[in-house]
């Protein structure tokens, strides 16, 4: 248990807050995340959490809390939370619906696809802020020639592959991404994409929306100026 030296008897305290007042991200209106750590409720302690909305094949995109292990729990809606566990090298999936609940280690490799349209979870985290490394900024920010050179990859194949990720996606697959749309996928089709679990329906729509993404007010920072 951390060790609280909040004066509860300073004007300044607080005890309440609206998580629609500090909204961490937004691709558009039906995914986005609002937050809340220490930064919005000083006598939170040593806690924080997200609230995350996300429609059907929407991905909080592969990341890690290298300071807080995460507690998702699913309050409407579905989906497959899905880590990497660093002892067995093996990838986990997880479905959770309403009341269920998947648990991620601190540090560990993760992320989590909505099923259903109307997806509402929410994340728990055992730090006042947790840190945050998104896999966007992994893959953008280490040069091409490194990740050549290191894995015996193509040079040109690498950047050309990574090029479209211009900034951190943290709800992807991005709002103009066309991916897809050139190859004429089906709505309503079924992607095995889930190793030892059932076929997870995707319906992979990806609508254009002009919102550009916004990164909220005290969360996630880890010495990275966000564009």
């Amino acid at each position: 248990m951390s060790v609280s030296y909040m004066d509860y008897t300073s004007p300044t305290v607080q005890f309440t807050y609206d998580l629609n007042n500090n909204q961490f991200f937004k691709k558009d209106n039906q995914n986005y995340i609002n937050a809340l750590s220490v930064v919005q409720l000083n006598t939170l302690g040593n806690t924080s959490l997200l609230d995350i909305f996300l429609s059907t094949s929407n991905v909080v995109e592969p990341h890690t809390h290298q300071n807080a292990s995460e507690l998702v729990y699913c309050i409407s809606g579905a989906a497959v939370v899905s880590i990497i566990n660093p002892f067995t090298k093996e990838l986990l999936n997880f479905p959770i619906q309403p009341g269920q609940v998947a648990n991620v280690p601190q540090g560990w490799w993760h992320y989590e696809i909505a099923t259903v349209d109307n997806t509402h979870l929410l994340a728990i985290f055992d730090a006042p802020i947790p840190e945050f490394i998104p896999g966007s900024d992994v893959l953008r920010l280490t040069p091409a020639q490194v990740l050549a050179h290191t894995y015996c990859l193509d040079e040109a194949q690498v950047k050309a592959t990574l090029a479209p990720i211009t900034q951190t996606v943290v709800i992807g697959p991005p709002s103009d991404c066309q991916t897809n749309k050139q190859v004429g996928a089906s709505a309503n089709q079924t992607y095995p994409i889930y190793p030892n679990q059932p076929n997870v329906n995707m319906h992979r729509q990806y609508p254009e929306y002009p919102q550009q993404p916004v990164i909220g007010n005290g969360w996630y920072y880890y010495h990275h100026t966000y564009e």
